[in-house]
């Protein structure tokens, strides 16, 4: 399956800017700094850091000129698991950030606590994806940058 197989289902087409790329960057890395305060609950920790996950999902598709039809159910699922087609990345690194995807569903939607151990492993994905999708543009549209 192509990312053009989910036009009209799950995605929709954009125009990437090198403005919104930087933002996302951006916001992702404030993300993950404060997901790194010692003040914050586990919860908030891995909140944060999962923000940043979906915040560089949602740039992974933008730069390859989608977005996820937010107006309906699934779009952080659809945001997480393209990215073995935006980025190329490793289908067991997509398995972990869908995961760590439903475990933020449990904590929101079920008032499930977070474990230290997930809210670690949260971060340690977030920065993980940062280097992998600054990496990917760097090579594949570095205009962007």
């Amino acid at each position: 399956m192509t990312l053009a197989n989910l036009l009209g289902i799950s995605l929709d087409t954009v125009e990437p800017t090198r403005g919104q790329t930087l933002r996302l960057i951006a916001a992702a890395k404030r993300n993950i700094s404060d997901a790194k305060l010692e003040g914050l609950s586990q919860e908030n920790r891995f909140d944060t850091a999962y923000k940043a996950i979906m915040q560089l999902a949602m740039l992974a598709l933008h730069v390859n000129g989608f977005r996820p039809l937010t107006s309906r159910p699934g779009h952080h699922q659809t945001a997480i698991q393209t990215l073995s087609k935006t980025i190329e990345l490793d289908m067991e690194r997509v398995i972990v950030l869908d995961a760590l995807r439903k475990q933020r569903n449990l904590t929101d939607y079920s008032g499930e606590l977070v474990p230290a151990s997930a809210a670690r492993e949260c971060l340690a994905s977030a920065e993980q994806l940062l280097n992998d999708v600054i990496a990917w543009i760097r090579v594949n549209c570095p205009e962007f940058l």
